[in-house]
């Protein structure tokens, strides 16, 4: 049976996600596989590619052949230069940790109760431009009528 490590597609229109699978070579790309061994979310940024490089490494000494977009998967993670006996690549750029919304939440609230900038902190851009224009046009129609 020939084996081949290859992409299984799924995800929705648009928004394409991969798992890298074990499959035999005659199954539909979408078809059952024989195991799981990463995944990859090109849409993402940067692109988040995962793969268990103990058990590549198991099935390309097996004789798992990959195709095209897999090898290139595997030689951007190393596990090809390791499955060769060639140098590693240089490491992927890793995406940024989300920042914790209840986090921010909560220290926007401290600081609004703390006596801090009061109103301005909770604001969107859009009414503090308002409430801006609003105070410059109050000042304004002071000073006119001063003079």
């Amino acid at each position: 049976m020939a084996v081949k490590i290859k992409l299984k597609r799924l995800g929705m229109i648009r928004n394409a996600q991969y798992r890298i699978v074990v499959a035999d070579s005659r199954t539909k790309r979408d078809g059952r596989a024989i195991e799981e061994i990463g995944l990859y979310h090109p849409k993402e940024n940067p692109s988040r590619i995962e793969v268990d490089a103990e058990r590549a490494a198991y099935w390309l000494g097996v004789g798992a052949q990959p195709t095209g977009p897999v090898l290139k998967l595997l030689k951007l993670t190393g596990d090809w230069q390791k499955f060769k006996g060639e140098a590693a690549p240089a490491p992927l750029k890793v995406a940024e940790p989300a920042a914790d919304r209840h986090a921010l939440y909560e220290a926007a609230a401290k600081e609004a109760l703390s006596g801090g900038d009061t109103g301005t902190a909770a604001t969107t851009p859009k009414k503090a431009k308002k409430k801006d224009d609003a105070e410059a046009a109050a000042a304004e129609t002071q000073t006119e009528g001063e003079a």
